[in-house]
């Protein structure tokens, strides 16, 4: 199991501490003061309250734990080995252009159906964006749908896409915030596809997807060697070369 990192490990907390307090604060009036930190298209718009596009994502429904749980879970399974991979600034970069990109959807949307006045919150947007990215830096990786059936990761991405793009034209009560979730996709894909987190800032999109694949096969690699140390751990074996001593290839072993 990988090892938790500072990126997702700090995102968790910062999402938890602020579940906890509006859990207590709408049980009373103090629930007013967590309104303009919700994303609202009037208040984005009317009021230039941008900030709301960053804002939202720390907020999750006060009345239930499955919103949050879910997606603190799939942050924590899928985040974890893409920070691994990208490094903690352009995890959070990624992480914050998929959440932002999905409240613009979201406003957008509701200026063209004429519902201003409509609050998002949840990270549910930067969270697909996440799944995005993991499906094709790790398209192989067996992921266990519904926690019972193993499937590559590049298929459960595609199912999940197709779900929530069937559910935003299938239930018009919850339409806009499916939409969000494809726009958390579509915002990663604008990412990776252009390279926009590419240390070279003249880089290319392409040269960026071609990384991911180059990561995950040095991903690849890299869990070989653990396991072919752990055998050789477990099993005592010394390597070394022709001509050693045998004191001399026991330290080939680590």
């Amino acid at each position: 199991m990988s090892r938790m990192t500072p990126g997702v490990k700090w995102l968790l907390i910062a999402n938890g501490v602020l579940f906890v307090l509006y859990f207590l604060a709408a049980r009373g009036e103090a629930g007013l003061y967590f309104l303009p930190f919700a994303l609202v298209p009037k208040a984005v718009i009317g009021s230039l309250a941008l900030w709301q596009l960053v804002t939202y994502l720390f907020l999750h429904s006060p009345f239930g734990f499955g919103h949050i749980l879910v997606n603190m879970l799939t942050l924590w399974m899928f985040g974890t080995a893409l920070e691994s991979t990208w490094g903690t600034r352009r995890f959070l970069q990624y992480y914050f252009f998929c959440g932002a990109g999905a409240g613009v959807c979201v406003v957008v949307l509701n200026a063209l159906t004429g519902t201003m006045n409509t609050r998002t919150i949840g990270a549910s947007g930067a969270i697909y964006g996440l799944l995005l990215a993991f499906g094709i830096l790790f398209p192989r990786a067996v992921i266990y749908f519904f926690g019972l059936f193993p499937i590559e990761a590049r298929w459960y991405v595609l199912i999940m896409g197709a779900i929530v793009f069937l559910s935003a034209f299938g239930d018009a009560g919850s339409g806009v915030s499916h939409f969000a979730h494809l726009g958390g996709m579509l915002f990663g894909y604008i990412w990776l596809r252009f390279g926009l987190g590419s240390r070279r800032r003249g880089s290319r999109g392409p040269g960026m997807l071609e990384s991911l694949d180059t990561a995950y096969k040095n991903w690849k690699m890299s869990r070989a060697k653990k396991k072919f140390q752990v055998y050789l751990k477990k099993h005592g074996t010394g390597i070394g070369y022709p001509g050693d001593s045998e004191r001399d290839r026991d330290k080939w072993v680590h």
